[in-house]
């Protein structure tokens, strides 16, 4: 099964609420969701690394919180729907975001005279035409779809808000204040750098 082939499988087998059916439409056919990279230099900067990175995060995020502990101590209970709206979708805001350009490598080989050989390689670059943040930009996209008694809740909107964690460049108070406030962003949090450094990054 492909990252694409079981992302639609996880996304219509837990997400049912209004509007979720035009959301999938919106991923599959009008972005570059399930082409695009998930960074240009890093993990997944190859084409399909976001749909990769997702999916990795929704199965990151559902073995940390099948642990007892983060039931019983910490009281994380969230239903299927929730983890897989905030693991599946908290990276919305890479949609139609890099764009492939190309530049000149060294081979590592010589002609004969003794010259670097050269060679034209594709990479990615940066091409942001709604400059809305990095979470927040998730969270603006789903709830343009998402409506009624079916829009995400404050938490979930915190999770995916939040899930770049004391990485980002925010307020460390907020990021902070808010994994207190809404365990679930600590979580997706956990789950983000899970699935980047040790499922995508650098073998």
């Amino acid at each position: 099964m492909t990252a694409k082939e079981e992302f639609i499988k996880l996304y219509r087998e837990n997400i049912k609420r209004p509007g979720s059916d035009k959301l999938l439409d919106y991923l599959e056919n009008k972005c570059d969701f399930f082409t695009a990279p998930s960074s240009a230099r890093f993990h997944g900067s190859h084409e399909g690394g976001l749909v990769e990175h997702s999916v990795n995060v929704y199965h990151c995020l559902k073995d940390y919180l099948s642990r007892a502990r983060t039931k019983d101590v910490y009281g994380m209970d969230y239903s299927e729907e929730t983890i897989a709206i905030v693991s599946l979708l908290h990276d919305l805001c890479k949609v139609n975001f890099y764009k492939t350009d190309k530049k000149n490598v060294k081979t590592g080989e010589k002609d004969g005279r003794g010259r670097d050989i050269w060679k034209e390689v594709p990479y990615y670059t940066i091409d942001d035409k709604m400059p809305y943040g990095h979470g927040e930009k998730s969270v603006y996209i789903i709830s343009g779809f998402l409506f009624g008694d079916g829009r995400l809740s404050r938490e979930e909107a915190f999770a995916i808000r939040y899930h770049m964690g004391f990485s980002n460049t925010d307020d460390k108070n907020s990021v902070g204040r808010a994994f207190e406030m809404y365990p679930l962003a600590f979580a997706l949090s956990v789950a983000d750098m899970e699935a980047t450094y040790y499922l995508e990054g650098s073998k």
